[in-house]
């Protein structure tokens, strides 16, 4: 008969927690008792037949290295398509630099933008430009609310078509679906100097340039076309 004081199992059954805690604070338990592995028989996880322990940690072992596997590769496909990306960046930065003509610099631009990173449709508008440059396209057709607007962004902006005044400066804005805004200015984007210009990037396809996309691919083009546009001013 169990003494008050030390209430029998029957009252206290052992739980699948004590269990777990004695094995994981025993770890010599399976040394003394090796043949309990070996007839331990589990459910597989591809199908309903009885498998042993040793097959079934094998089977979770390699399912394991698969998944590595593919994040592996998915990290070499990033970093490649990074490095492609950065070539592209530095070609076209080469071939800005390089242009002697400074009035038909921002024509440039949106030219090779649009076909070195595939993108439908580029535009730029440039304000605050010497006397010399006032009569081009590109210097004309932008009202104060846009300049103030351009002004107000610290990074570039992306998202879908809302009917901004910039894309009316693209050659088809009624096939603009997602744009993305990049505001021109001296120093780094983010600095509070206030926009001398706009580049604006669209897309017929609403996810190119999606809100919730990264920016700093986008913020680098933003840069070196203020630097690159500075001797128009």
């Amino acid at each position: 008969m169990s003494h008050p004081q030390f209430p029998s199992a029957i009252n206290n059954p052992i739980t699948e927690d004590d269990i777990a805690n004695y094995l994981a604070n025993t770890p010599d338990f399976f040394e003394r008792h090796a043949e309990l592995l070996a007839g331990v028989q589990l459910s597989s996880p591809h199908n309903q037949r009885a498998v042993s322990l040793q097959e079934r940690q094998a089977t979770l072992l390699r399912e394991k290295i698969k998944m590595l596997e593919l994040r592996i590769m998915d990290m070499i496909r990033n970093v490649n398509d990074n490095m492609v990306l950065s070539d592209k960046l530095l070609q076209w930065a080469r071939t800005l630099f390089l242009h002697a003509d400074t009035g038909t610099l921002p024509d440039l631009m949106t030219r090779q933008l649009a076909d070195q990173f595939t993108v439908p449709q580029v535009g730029i508008k440039v304000w605050g430009v010497s006397a010399s440059h006032k009569g081009a396209a590109f210097a004309q057709g932008v009202s104060d609310d846009a300049k103030l607007f351009v002004s107000s962004l610290t990074e570039p902006f992306c998202g879908v078509n809302t009917g901004l005044e910039a894309i009316n400066w693209l050659p088809d804005p009624k096939a603009v679906a997602s744009l993305a805004i990049l505001p021109l200015r001296d120093g780094p984007v983010g600095n509070a100097s206030p926009a001398f210009g706009l580049l604006v990037l669209a897309s017929p396809d609403a996810q190119r340039f999606n809100s919730t996309m990264g920016t700093d691919f986008l913020t680098r083009v933003a840069e070196l076309a203020s630097a690159a546009l500075t001797p128009l001013r």
